[in-house]
């Protein structure tokens, strides 16, 4: 992955104007490292899951079960905030610097592809995340101290409910980063080659001005001898 920005002698070489233009680049480890998160808590259920259940999948220790989901969805909602801070920035950039030929071929096609709905599941996720606030702000302004009676079963009930999104986000956000990743990059290797070619014709007009410097005119001739004068006396 391409570095960030905030890279120590990266931004200083960078123009400012491209440094606007790609600030959401900076987000992007960011959403690699949840993207992996969501996948590690998935991962990490899968493992253990059926050590629950019998033979045909039915859990035969539903407490420890249950334990185990809260777990997972609790992790998983966590990362889930992570790509609500930062998926809708990057995912502008992205749709920003992609070309309708990204979209046909190329090493980020499929990617782009992958992510048509991401939208959808950052909105939902967010609307899940508003309701959460209004919950806790109701708790708070009608029902003194019932936070923290509620707030525990309301957490696993937004977490439960939001791991679809994080399913969804572990495998759309891996994509959302290859294509923001491929796009920063292209953006600084064009921004490199504009430089550069600006560079080269300021020399070449430089050198063209010193080269038409009008030539100094020639130095008059030096004066030769005096010419002897015809005398007008005749003996």
């Amino acid at each position: 992955m391409s570095a960030s920005p905030s890279s120590p002698g990266l931004a200083e070489n960078r123009p400012p104007a491209a440094t606007d233009r790609l600030a959401w680049r900076r987000h992007i480890p960011a959403l690699a490292s949840a993207a992996a998160g969501i996948r590690q808590a998935s991962d990490a259920w899968d493992a253990v899951s059926d050590s629950f259940c019998d033979g045909d999948g039915w859990p035969v220790d539903e407490q420890g079960y249950e334990d185990g989901k809260v777990k997972r969805d609790a992790e998983a909602w966590k990362h889930v905030e992570v790509f609500l801070a930062h998926g809708p920035e990057v995912l502008a950039g992205v749709r920003a610097a992609a070309r309708g030929a990204d979209y046909v071929e190329g090493p980020i096609s499929e990617d782009l592809r992958r992510l048509r709905g991401i939208e959808t599941t950052l909105e939902r996720a967010g609307q899940l995340r508003r309701e959460w606030d209004q919950i806790m702000a109701l708790m708070d302004a009608s029902l003194p101290g019932s936070r923290k009676l509620y707030e525990s079963q309301a957490e696993e009930n937004r977490n439960a409910d939001g791991w679809h999104h994080a399913d969804e986000l572990s495998i759309r956000g891996p994509a959302l980063v290859r294509a923001a990743d491929y796009l920063a990059d292209r953006a600084d290797r064009e921004q490199s080659s504009r430089t550069e070619q600006a560079r080269v014709a300021l020399a070449r007009s430089a050198s063209g001005r010193r080269g038409s410097l009008p030539a100094s005119p020639p130095a008059p001739p030096a004066p030769g001898p005096p010419v002897p004068g015809r005398s007008r006396w005749r003996p």
